[in-house]
């Protein structure tokens, strides 16, 4: 099994994102769009790409203790509460957490368009939520990678927040981290993360494969980051 990475930072190059995505966080239905309209969407995407800052940063950590309160990690503070997450982990030997962020100039530009241009703004905070996805599609990728190298598994991703993980986590999620520092991520008094499009999320690492992970690589939103297919087999065994 693997034995422990402690904290590694990454750019991430990530040059594109599926329009459907986008289109999905606009609450798109299957209208009509106008060829302006059409036009607007590509070129809000291209250029939020160009803005974003996409970085990542991870650590393992080992379980020290797995619980009807919750699951327990050596070196850190962090306590991850609640059945789910502990169903999730449950024969978990580590941890590895991650964050992703498009930085700070996103916000910015959201704040400008919110006084210049309202429905700019819409779809450029859709390009940029389906950005920062497809950035810890490849943070996800890379955990994989670090659990194959030890023939060892992964679960799928869980962020503080799903299920009944409180968002409360997310202050010792970024502390064992070293997010502030690695990223600029902080927190407002109400748990939600600066920058805005950021994200945290943690696979366990696992000496089986785990279920519910996708039957198939032509249809993972990770296989454009996947190192794994490489050696000849899959993150699935």
């Amino acid at each position: 099994m693997p034995h422990g990475l402690r904290i590694a930072r990454e750019a991430l190059a990530i040059g594109s994102v599926s329009r459907s995505e986008v289109l999905r966080y606009l609450g798109y239905q299957g209208q009509p769009l106008s060829p302006e309209l059409d036009r607007r969407i590509d070129d809000t995407v291209a250029r939020c790409i160009r803005i974003a800052r996409s970085r990542m940063c991870m650590a393992s950590y080992a379980v020290r203790e797995i619980g009807a309160q919750g699951v327990a990690l050596e070196g850190c503070t962090l306590r991850l509460t609640g059945h789910d997450i502990v169903e999730h982990l449950a024969d978990a030997s580590e941890v590895m957490l991650f964050a992703t962020t498009l930085g700070a100039g996103i916000d910015r530009e959201l704040r400008r368009l919110s006084l210049t241009d309202a429905l700019e703004q819409v779809i450029f905070d859709a390009a940029a939520t389906a950005l920062v996805e497809r950035a810890t599609d490849a943070a996800e990728a890379r955990a994989r990678a670090y659990a194959a190298e030890a023939n060892a598994y992964t679960s799928w991703r869980f962020s503080p927040g799903y299920g009944d993980l409180p968002l409360g986590a997310q202050g010792d999620f970024l502390a064992a981290l070293d997010a502030t520092r690695q990223l600029g991520i902080t927190l407002t008094p109400s748990d939600l993360m600066v920058p805005t499009k950021s994200v945290t999320a943690l696979v366990g690492i696992h000496p089986t494969a785990q279920p519910g992970l996708v039957s198939s690589c032509s249809i993972c939103s990770l296989s454009d980051f996947c190192t794994i297919r490489q050696t000849g087999r899959t993150c699935r065994g």
